[in-house]
């Protein structure tokens, strides 16, 4: 791809820049569909990002920015303008310029795991969920099947503190929702989630009973370790529909296309021009 003076851009910001996975996604897309823009990995660590986000933004060419580790909690209160998703997340993982130059921030980890469960036929309008992980990818996930529509949310974590933080945000800007914390016990539950590392390392063990849970729930995964973790097969032995870790990976890049202003695509449109192997 050529990149010229006109060129937009869009820095993908976080430390270490090694294992960085998008720009190796947007940019064969960009270049496929004669999109004159971007992605740039700039590896910035956490005592420096605050100056730097400030200075990033002062480029005349810059358009946006992806947002990683260490970064996506530290960048709220550096936007002027933060969309409910990501205050329900407590973390931001785009942001764009908006009129005047405000800075505009939103989390889209969670809009990819919903956008792949509705993908696949399921109705997360008045469902029960399960969300086991109240980390980074695990607020982000309950934060949009909140604005999802789902009637009961229930929410387990080691770390208490994570999970009750989460929930109360979830209880300011979704007072209607039932919210239970503090049980990872699968039963009864519509949609189950493993937001948790476990997985990650081989002999590790299951996210939680996977006896308990309904053959007609649906299970998603984040661990992108492998296709089917240990999790999954084991949801999938019971009955479960099932999505895989990079589900959500490719499912929310056409809602960063959308922030952006850009032409959105599909996964599998992605999935087609993508020069990376899982």
């Amino acid at each position: 791809m050529t990149i010229s003076g006109r060129t937009k851009l869009i820095a993908h910001l976080g430390y270490p820049t090694e294992s960085f996975k998008a720009p190796m996604i947007y940019n064969p897309y960009f270049e496929k569909y004669d999109i004159d823009a971007v992605v740039v990995p700039m590896g910035c660590m956490a005592e420096d990002y605050a100056s730097f986000l400030k200075l990033v933004f002062k480029l005349s060419n810059i358009h946006g920015a992806l947002v990683t580790m260490p970064h996506k909690v530290t960048t709220i209160p550096l936007l002027d303008e933060v969309m409910t998703t990501a205050k329900v997340a407590g973390s931001c993982n785009a942001i764009r310029l908006g009129p005047g130059g405000v800075l505009v921030g939103d989390m889209f980890d969670g809009e990819g795991f919903v956008r792949g469960v509705l993908r696949k036929g399921r109705v997360l309008a008045g469902a029960r969920a399960l969300v086991v992980g109240s980390g980074g990818v695990g607020s982000a996930i309950v934060a949009s099947l909140a604005k999802a529509g789902v009637a009961q949310l229930a929410l387990f974590d080691a770390h208490a503190a994570t999970m009750n933080s989460l929930a109360e945000r979830l209880r300011t800007y979704y007072p209607a929702l039932k919210i239970e914390v503090g049980s990872r016990d699968p039963a009864g539950f519509d949609v189950i989630v493993n937001a948790t590392p476990l997985g990650m390392k081989e002999g590790d063990a299951l996210p939680m009973d996977v006896a308990r849970i309904s053959p007609s729930a649906f299970v998603g995964e984040v661990v992108m370790k492998q296709e089917i973790t240990p999790f999954l097969a084991a949801a999938q032995a019971r009955g479960c529909e099932i999505q895989i870790g990079t589900d959500m990976l490719f499912e929310q890049i056409p809602a960063y296309l959308e922030f952006f202003g850009f032409r959105t695509t599909t996964p599998d449109e992605l999935r087609a021009v993508a020069q990376i192997n899982y």
